[in-house]
C-alpha cells in the first residue's frame, strides 16, 4: 500500500511518516523542507512549496508517472497567519488560502485517477477545530480558521463526488497539539497531546476509518487554548 502525505517535514506530518513506515507501507512525503526528513528504503521524498500552484500540479504529475496506485492521501500541509482581522493583507489572505484550501483541492483532483483502483482508497483532510461551525474561535486566526472551514466543506463535497469511484473522504478537525504551528498561534500554551500521539490516531484512522465513515467532519480534540 502507498500513502501520500503533504506537509511532511515537521510535527504531525513527520510523525505520520514514521507511523506508516512502521506499518510497512510505501510513503511519498511532500515537503518544502525535504532535508529535514530522514531517508528510508520505502520512503520517497518530493520537494515542493504548495504556496505555488504550479508545484502542486508538478508533484501530482510526478507521482502519477511513478506510482501505480495511491491508497491513502493525507492533506496535512498548512500555513497560519496570526494577525488582527484589520491587519490581514491581501497577500496574507491569498497565501493562507493557497496552501490550506487551493492546494489540497487541486492536488486531490489530480490524484484521484490513481486511487481506488484495486481497493477502497481514503482521503484524509487535516482541518482544525477552528474550521467547525459553532466551535470556539480566537482573535487573529480569521484567515486560518476560515480556510480550514473551507477544507471541511470540501471534504463533504468530495464524498459525494467520489462515492462511485471506490474512494472515501473524511476530515479530522484537530484541537491543540504541541506543534510549531500551535506555538505560533498561542505562544506559551502547552497542549496535552504531542505530535506522535496525534499521528498515531490519524494513521490508524487513515488505515481503517473509511470502512465506517465517508464525508464526515470529525473533531479530534482534548482541548483548545
Amino acid at each position: 500500500m502507498t500513502v501520500v502525505i503533504t506537509g511532511a517535514s515537521r510535527g504531525i506530518g513527520k510523525e505520520l511518516i514514521n507511523f506508516f513506515l512502521e506499518n510497512n507501507m510505501h510513503v511519498i512525503a511532500v515537503s518544502s523542507n525535504p532535508t529535514k526528513i530522514k531517508a528510508h528504503s520505502q520512503l520517497k521524498i518530493i520537494s515542493a512549496d504548495f504556496s505555488h500552484s504550479e508545484e502542486v500540479f508538478a508533484v501530482a504529475d510526478k507521482i502519477k508517472k511513478t506510482t501505480k496506485e495511491v491508497n491513502i492521501l493525507i492533506n496535512n500541509a498548512a500555513t497560519l497567519v496570526s494577525k488582527p482581522f484589520k491587519d490581514i493583507s491581501v497577500s496574507d489572505f491569498e497565501s493562507t488560502y493557497k496552501v490550506n484550501i487551493e492546494a489540497p483541492f487541486f492536488f486531490t483532483q489530480q490524484l484521484i485517477d490513481i486511487m481506488g483502483i484495486t481497493k477502497m482508497a481514503h482521503i484524509v483532510n487535516i482541518s482544525s477545530m477552528g474550521g467547525i461551525t459553532g466551535s470556539a474561535k480566537f482573535a487573529g486566526l480569521s484567515a486560518y480558521s476560515s480556510s480550514k472551514g473551507a477544507l471541511s466543506i470540501l471534504t463533504e463535497c468530495l464524498a459525494e463526488e467520489l462515492k462511485d469511484k471506490n474512494i472515501h473522504a473524511n476530515c479530522l478537525c484537530l484541537g491543540a497539539v504541541n506543534t510549531e504551528m500551535l506555538k505560533q498561534a498561542f505562544p506559551g500554551y502547552q497542549a496535552d497531546v504531542n505530535p506522535k500521539q496525534m499521528a498515531q490516531y490519524i494513521g490508524n484512522f487513515a488505515l481503517d476509518g473509511h470502512n465506517y465513515f465517508n464525508g464526515k467532519v470529525l473533531p479530534v480534540s482534548l482541548s483548545t487554548p
